[in-house]
């Protein structure tokens, strides 16, 4: 079975969270993760220049229910501190997002509506671009405070199909060359939009899914791999002739894990487009977020069962990375579609039933504060 470039290798056409606010409903972790940048955005937003509107951007928002409460308590910092202007923030995705929960979430018609900064202070306005952040998406000079969150791992396309894993950690090294590549190419495109958005003195905090220091990422710090997981048990599929050695393939996540140095080069190297322009990376650190599922489990293993611990942590994956699976099955029947990926996610789900040690999705971020200067 073959399936088209145009319908299979590029982001923009293909990728998304599944709606109705279950991404946020199903990824605890990046919430900690995301409530635990609070204390940099806030330092950030003390040493940006003051211009008469304050305008701010999440970047790759999701359903934005992640996000909400990070940005609910710095807005309320912001009018304690007698700063009464008027703000604006952009909240950008692929036209493919579920804009219409983002947009009933920051109106209090979902979720927690204590959280609803657009109803809970005047002079606060929301807006929604469904356009990739690969591309600048304001006017330029505009944006004082840019953020973005498990977001920028995402490439703008693949540049190759994985023989023999879904994710390229797994990949041969000419098929990781081509990531590297394409990531490094993505990487200088997404800084050079910021650079051209960001105001003089603004800044752009950036939480990215990453390879630390000690060669750890996400699902990926002891015990099981996760993505090691996703591919014996889509291989599983394929040796069983449920799927097609071509949709087997077409399931690679279009997405590049980047090391320190490769988030770093851009800024290190004086003679690159992204530092002429400006752009100076302040600090880049590491950040390891437990597991929530895990701790949990952990923490209540007298009473919670094996079973429930895999009835907890199956669907935090499944929330992002379903619509791979789905779209590498184009060209079957719906129902077919949906029985295929059910059987994938519940071989995955029995394998933790039986004996959860070492499964678990701890979170790695590279942590970025970025300066327009």
């Amino acid at each position: 079975m073959k399936i088209s470039k145009e319908k299979n290798l590029n982001t923009q056409s293909v990728l998304a969270m599944r709606d109705s606010g279950y991404y946020s409903r199903r990824t605890i972790g990046a919430k900690i993760a995301i409530d635990n940048m609070l204390p940099l955005m806030e330092k950030a937003l003390k040493e940006i220049p003051k211009l008469p509107i304050l305008r701010m951007a999440d970047f790759g928002s999701a359903d934005g229910g992640t996000s909400q409460e990070m940005w609910c308590n710095l807005i309320s910092k912001i009018r304690n501190s007698k700063d009464d202007r008027q703000i604006e923030i952009l909240y950008t995705d692929l036209a493919s997002n579920d804009f219409s929960t983002l947009f009933k979430t920051m109106q209090g018609m979902q979720g927690d509506p204590e959280l609803s900064f657009q109803n809970k202070f005047s002079n606060v306005f929301v807006h929604g671009c469904g356009t990739g952040f690969h591309q600048q998406l304001m006017s330029s000079g505009t944006l004082s405070l840019g953020f973005s969150a498990t977001a920028m791992h995402y490439i703008s396309e693949k540049p190759c199909q994985i023989k023999n894993h879904v994710h390229m950690v797994g990949a041969n090294s000419n098929e990781k060359t081509k990531f590297e590549e394409q990531a490094l190419k993505d990487w200088e495109s997404i800084l050079l939009s910021r650079s051209e958005e960001l105001s003089k003195g603004g800044r752009f905090i950036c939480l990215s899914f990453g390879i630390d220091e000690e060669g750890q990422y996400l699902g990926h710090t002891g015990g099981h791999s996760m993505f090691d997981k996703f591919t014996y048990h889509w291989k599983a599929l394929l040796n069983k002739e449920i799927i097609t050695e071509d949709e087997f393939q077409a399931a690679t996540f279009t997405q590049h894990y980047r090391t320190v140095s490769e988030f770093r080069k851009p800024f290190d190297d004086q003679n690159s487009e992204v530092f002429k322009s400006g752009l100076r990376l302040k600090s880049c650190t590491t950040r390891l977020t437990e597991c929530p599922y895990n701790k949990h489990y952990k923490e209540n293993i007298k009473t919670m069962t094996k079973s429930d611990y895999a009835e907890n942590l199956i669907p935090t994956l499944r929330s992002w990375s379903e619509t791979v699976f789905r779209t590498a099955l184009t060209g079957r029947k719906e129902e077919d579609i949906f029985k295929i990926v059910n059987k994938f996610y519940k071989s995955y789900q029995d394998e933790i039933a039986m004996n959860p040690e070492g499964h678990s999705m701890d979170y790695i971020h590279i942590i970025m504060d970025i300066e327009k200067i």
